[in-house]
């Protein structure tokens, strides 16, 4: 009877662990088909937001192609153009409908896109200061007033000046660009593509923060748009003029642009001398930024392009994934 009632117990057991066995079993094959459908979801979402912002970018290119075509006779770039509107936030779904009822239930994706095109050359060009064997002193000054404008901690143009320099060394007599050897790639800075790598020389977040509304890195120099400049980018472009002096072009302009530089002399001090290379009334560069809202996360696409005559370029282009707080 002992014998029989250990049998049965040693059955009960063995029922049990393999009951246990194939539900362990069937759980991690659960999980396993759970992980694989969320990656998919996550690929297929992330091809999607992909083609999405790659759309953005190419409506945002033809519309500066339209633009130059506007523009062939007499190339002139301000605010009042259709380009500088920025794309309000939309649900994704309000593109997609094929007419206002379809558009109006919520069978849609809740996604969002909004976008802008800034003109690149209302910054002031940083590549101002690199090229020759010493820092022009214009171009120094230049910058030492847009830090003093922006509160920037001392020693910030400082700072720059001597980073950008041993980034971007200056080419040797007779050479066109820029070289570096082996060893100076190996042992020297980084160089940076663009304004929020110049954390690498030593920069905190705030100071960049500070900077990005008047400062840009191109990949040539250029002149400051002065249609498109704010009055700190104006004021601190050249000698002599205030921000005062600033404020009444900006406000000039809004009524009437500005067709060449000389128009502009009416609004500065008589002194100051506005040299064709460091300031214009038209741009090549733009920054057009894409964003891509979903649920709680926004993907933006930030990508600088070049307009070469009627052709667009895009010369780079940056994705950043954010988590929206809630």
């Amino acid at each position: 009877m002992t014998a029989r009632r250990h049998q049965q117990g040693a059955a009960l057991l063995t029922a049990m662990i393999i009951v246990t066995l194939i539900a362990s079993l069937a759980a991690g094959m659960v999980w396993q088909q759970y992980r694989a459908v969320q990656t998919e979801a996550a690929d297929r979402a992330r091809a999607q937001s992909t083609w999405i912002l790659q759309g953005a970018l190419d409506w945002a290119r033809l519309i500066l192609q339209e633009d130059a075509k506007g523009n062939r006779n007499k190339p002139v770039d301000h605010l009042g153009e259709p380009w500088s509107v920025p794309l309000a936030e939309a649900r994704l779904s309000t593109f997609l409908a094929a007419d206002n009822t379809a558009a109006s239930n919520d069978e849609g994706p809740e996604a969002f896109l909004s976008g802008s095109i800034e003109d690149a050359q209302s910054h002031y060009n940083l590549r101002a200061l690199l090229g020759g064997a010493q820092v022009p002193e214009l171009e120094q000054r230049v910058l030492e007033r847009l830090c003093n404008q922006v509160n920037a901690p001392p020693g910030t143009a400082a700072v720059i000046i001597n980073g950008l320099r041993a980034a971007f060394p200056a080419p040797a007599s007779g050479a066109s660009a820029p070289s570096r050897s082996a060893s100076d790639v190996e042992s020297g800075p980084l160089q940076p593509a663009g304004l929020d790598q110049l954390s690498w020389l030593g920069l905190d977040a705030d100071t960049l923060a500070r900077l990005q509304p008047y400062v840009v890195l191109l990949p040539k120099p250029t002149p400051v748009n002065l249609n498109t400049a704010p009055r700190e980018v104006i004021a601190a472009l050249f000698d002599g003029v205030t921000l005062a002096d600033a404020e009444r072009l900006v406000q000039s302009r809004k009524g009437r642009p500005l067709q060449n530089t000389a128009d502009a002399a009416a609004f500065l001090p008589a002194t100051v001398q506005i040299a064709a290379g460091r300031a214009s009334v038209d741009s090549s560069f733009f920054i057009i930024t894409g964003r891509l809202r979903l649920d709680e996360r926004q993907l933006e696409q930030r990508s600088l392009i070049e307009r070469q005559g009627l052709t667009v370029v895009v010369l780079a282009r940056e994705r950043i994934n954010q988590l929206i707080d809630r």
